[in-house]
């Protein structure tokens, strides 16, 4: 397996994030690498972004390997991605930094750093009757009970000012920061159109809403909110009704982003991971990795994300690895 830079040729059948747009709008560089086997022919492609921070040039991956092709087996994969860390040293990059949360990797390659992760994923080819069924009983309960309170789920890129209102608040309660009102603009009119805010309102009042970038591949929840005290069962039935939507748009995945692998009992990952899991979606299971390029530099990386935020997704979740190799 060898690998190289390949012309973006994205079409709706692949993930938006491995669109021109957006690699454009979040990468100071960006491309597609290809993997090419012994017969020469293009088997998997891997779509990336270079963000460039002060003399440090960090490589971050937006979307997993896309499969070219019937089938790449996972020693083929693991190849690649090394070939993939091999092109990017050869390149003078400094680090390969933990991919966003909707990327979840089959496998990684040698001398990673890497963290068992995962996400919820929907398959919106199935009947609305049959996703409505799959729903956990408490959800289409609340579902209910918030339509007969009134609750009223408006979509539209108008909301967008007040969807980012309500995101930057959520965060702040739990002290953690968002990107400000003109970026959450810029990124989502870089998406021309393949990005749908959903508002639910009860009352005139708004209750929480969504941040869905989409193509024909996949839906996905990249940002979401709620007022301090919502109406129970009022982005339950946010969430159901843009299932709904993508639904009849034939979009054929509706992904959650991400989810980690045996949160700690009661904690607030595990009720998120709960309330995912209880749309009926099936938990995708894979892996996050890093990988340092520059030794120097990347130990400033690691230093300096530790002391802000106390570790990058892959620092946090490592220590699970030990026990996913005794399990298996």
């Amino acid at each position: 397996m060898h690998v190289k830079e390949i012309e973006i040729n994205w079409t709706p059948d692949l993930s938006v994030y491995a669109s021109e747009n957006f690699l454009k709008a979040v990468g100071d560089e960006y491309g597609w690498l290809g993997g090419y086997g012994e017969s020469e022919e293009l088997c998997c492609i891997l779509p990336y972004t270079v963000v460039c921070k002060s003399v440090v040039r960090m490589v971050r991956f937006r979307v997993e390997t896309i499969v070219v092709g019937e089938k790449l087996e996972i020693n083929e994969e693991r190849e690649f991605l090394s070939g993939v860390v091999d092109y990017f040293r050869s390149v003078k990059t400094d680090m390969i930094i933990p991919a966003t949360t909707n990327t979840i990797f089959r496998t990684y390659p040698a001398g990673a750093v890497v963290a068992p992760y995962g996400s919820f994923i929907i398959d919106l080819t199935q009947p609305e009757d049959v996703l409505w069924n799959n729903l956990h009983s408490k959800h289409r309960n609340v579902i209910r009970n918030a339509t007969k309170k009134g609750v009223e789920i408006r979509e539209g890129v108008e909301y967008l000012d007040l969807a980012h209102g309500i995101i930057r608040d959520t965060l702040l309660r739990s002290k953690l920061s968002f990107i400000s009102r003109e970026e959450l603009r810029r990124f989502i009119e870089s998406l021309q159109g393949s990005a749908k805010v959903f508002v639910a309102f009860h009352e005139g009042l708004p209750q929480g809403c969504a941040v869905i970038p989409y193509s024909q591949y996949s839906a996905y929840y990249l940002y979401g909110g709620t007022i301090a005290s919502p109406l129970t069962g009022a982005t339950n039935l946010l969430q159901w009704e843009a299932i709904k939507t993508f639904h009849s748009l034939g979009v054929r995945r509706y992904d959650f982003v991400g989810v980690r692998i045996n949160p700690e009992r009661g904690s607030k990952q595990e009720g998120l991971a709960m309330f995912k899991q209880r749309f009926g979606g099936k938990l995708v299971q894979g892996f996050m990795w890093k990988y340092p390029l520059n030794p120097v530099k990347s130990a400033i990386y690691s230093l300096g994300v530790r002391l802000l935020r106390g570790g990058d997704i892959v620092d946090i979740e490592k220590h699970k690895m030990q026990a996913l190799r005794e399990e298996t």
